[in-house]
Formats: structure tokens, C-alpha cells, sequence
């Protein structure tokens, strides 16, 4: 165990956040997503029973998102109004805005375009999350030192 990381946070699953590089991409995904037909060898953790909103939480302590216009993407429910969220994005929505991301960041992604995104993924998180269309997709950034000289 170590101070200050979430306990939710395996020895692998920091791993995989430290090796990925600026601009690298990691889908956390519900329990229905296809994470084994798409990630091709990419690899995939497993984070059953865990909703997606707390696996974002703990995700999100750790992850700096990149600096760009849309350094979030997500799964737009199909047939559904634009603009429209549901309860689980909302949930994670929540997450960001305590990591000072606001929505007009999170870029709503058309399902099968979504899934064509991944072919660019580094890697996927899936979690045990039921609702659908909770499907994420973060941007990875840079660590810069603090004006102190100490990392964040």
C-alpha cells in the first residue's frame, strides 16, 4: 500500500498509467463494452464490480488529461437528443468537473465512431459499470513541475 493512492488503484493498473505517453488514450468502458474484440492484443483491465464513476475517481487522481479542446470523449447515446447525457456520463461529468473539466471538454462520440477511435487506444479499463453507453475515452497529458521544483 502507499499514502496518499487509492487503494482501488492495483500495482498493474498504475503501471499502465505511468508507461502511457502524452497524447495516449485509455478507454474506460462499462461491463457490455467490447473490450476483447476491439483491443487486439492491447492490453485490457479488469475492474469488476467497480462502478464507472468510482473507477473515473480513482483513475482521475493520478491522470493528468491532456491540453487540448476535447481532452474527453464518450459514447453519445443512440436516438437520443442532442446534448443529451445520461445518468452514468453525468456521474462522470461530476468527476471532471472536480478535476476542473468542464463539459463543453467532453466531446460526445457517435457509437460506431467510438468504437473506430479505439483502434487508437492504448489501452482499456473495464469496469463492472451496468448502464449503458458508459463509455469513456481520456486523453493523456504531461506532468510539469510545480513553480517549487516538486512534480504534481
Amino acid at each position: 500500500m502507499l499514502r496518499g493512492i487509492d487503494p482501488l488503484l492495483s500495482p498493474e493498473l498504475l503501471k499502465l498509467l505511468c508507461e502511457m505517453g502524452h497524447g495516449d488514450e485509455l478507454f474506460v468502458v462499462d461491463a457490455n463494452f467490447t473490450a476483447s474484440t476491439l483491443a487486439r492484443g492491447r492490453p485490457i483491465l479488469r475492474l469488476d464490480g467497480i462502478s464507472l464513476q468510482r473507477a473515473c475517481e480513482a483513475i482521475l487522481s493520478v491522470f493528468p488529461l491532456d491540453q487540448v479542446k476535447h481532452p474527453v470523449g464518450y459514447m453519445q447515446v443512440c436516438n437520443a437528443p442532442e446534448g443529451f447525457v445520461n445518468s452514468a456520463q453525468q456521474d462522470v461529468l461530476q468527476v471532471l468537473a472536480q478535476h476542473e473539466i468542464r463539459p463543453e471538454q467532453c466531446e460526445p462520440i457517435e457509437r460506431f465512431a467510438f468504437y473506430e477511435r479505439t483502434q487508437n487506444a492504448y489501452a482499456f479499463v473495464v469496469t463492472g459499470e451496468l448502464r449503458t453507453y458508459a463509455n469513456f475515452c481520456f486523453k493523456k497529458g504531461v506532468v510539469v513541475p510545480e513553480p517549487t521544483g516538486a512534480f504534481v
